[in-house]
């Protein structure tokens, strides 16, 4: 008498796929390995309720407590849509034998564009002229040209990059076409020059750069990295960009130093609450450039988000998990 094995797919719930994939992109590779539930979002009074029955799951920004998790008893496998991992309780995870993986690297190149394009409309503030032009004042000019702001030009310039990872370095690789000096600060080098970067302390290199981006992880210890004594060290004419994590920036003390101009400018894609509330100062505070958090978000690097989590949720099925967080 033969018998057939069934092959049971797994359970696997999707907490908030929207940001990641809005519509244009599939979720058919993961259709293809599991009984999918994918919700846009979910609150954290929904995860248990949505979830109950979920052996994977797969979150970007709904969090997994330590709480949740033990409420949570057919859990094996957790998928974060992105790189950080701070929104899963990692040790309880861990404690409970189920599998943690993110996504390194894939949005990289994305990331280290939206910095230069943040860099370069704090210089040559191209959306701001071209909205006067739609609004008329070049046709009420009396000369052939004009501009509001002055514009300034990267050649020569000296770009501080604090955390020289996959992203620092790409910013350093596309800030050099602009013919800009690189210094850099990082956790793994000490004071050295290395393929024409400059390895400085945060204080030297706060004082020396024209700009300084912000490119570390989110810790104890880069909490508030910048504030009224770092804000001091830099130069009046200085920009600060932040594509990294909001937290990385005392958003009152950057406030303080904007409108007591004591830098020159900040463009950020990150902030400490998002999305922010409205009374959030930073939102009017002068020369500040703020963006939605969509630094990471071309479709190429959502793209390649979802090939990753695809191969990570078959890599844990195969018996060899990738991508694994927290040992």
């Amino acid at each position: 008498m033969n018998s057939t094995t069934i092959f049971t797919a797994p359970k696997l719930v999707v907490l908030d796929g929207h940001a990641t994939n809005p519509g244009d992109l599939s979720w058919d590779a993961f259709h293809a390995l599991a009984n999918c539930r994918i919700h846009e979002r979910t609150t954290t009074s929904e995860i248990i309720a949505r979830a109950h029955d979920a052996e994977f799951i797969l979150t970007n920004k709904a969090p997994l407590t330590a709480d949740t998790l033990a409420r949570l008893p057919k859990l094996r496998y957790i998928g974060v849509l992105a790189t950080g991992t701070n929104v899963v309780d990692v040790p309880a995870a861990r404690a409970r034998g189920i599998c943690v993986t993110n996504i390194p690297g894939y949005g990289t190149r994305s990331v280290a564009q939206h910095t230069l394009a943040l860099i370069l409309e704090a210089t040559n503030h191209v959306g701001l002229h071209a909205a006067g032009v739609r609004e008329g004042a070049w046709s009420r000019s009396s000369d052939w040209c004009y501009w509001q702001k002055p514009l300034v030009e990267l050649d020569g310039l000296t770009l501080g990059i604090v955390g020289y990872g996959s992203i620092g370095r790409q910013v350093a690789a596309l800030a050099r076409a602009f013919g800009m000096k690189i210094v850099a600060t990082s956790r793994s080098a000490s004071t050295r020059v290395s393929d024409g970067v400059t390895f400085l302390s945060l204080e030297r290199l706060l004082a020396d750069s024209d700009i300084v981006s912000l490119h570390c992880p989110l810790t104890d210890d880069t909490r508030h990295l910048i504030n009224s004594a770092s804000l001091a060290r830099m130069k009046p004419t200085a920009l600060l960009i932040n594509t990294s994590r909001g937290p990385l920036i005392s958003e009152a003390d950057l406030v303080e130093a904007l409108h007591h101009h004591r830098i020159a400018g900040a463009a950020l894609d990150v902030l400490s609450a998002e999305p922010p509330p409205p009374a959030n100062p930073l939102l009017a505070a002068p020369n500040c450039l703020v963006t939605p958090h969509q630094a990471w978000a071309t479709r190429a690097a959502r793209q390649r988000l979802l090939d990753i989590a695809a191969a990570n949720v078959r890599a844990f099925l195969s018996g060899h998990p990738q991508n694994t967080v927290g040992g």
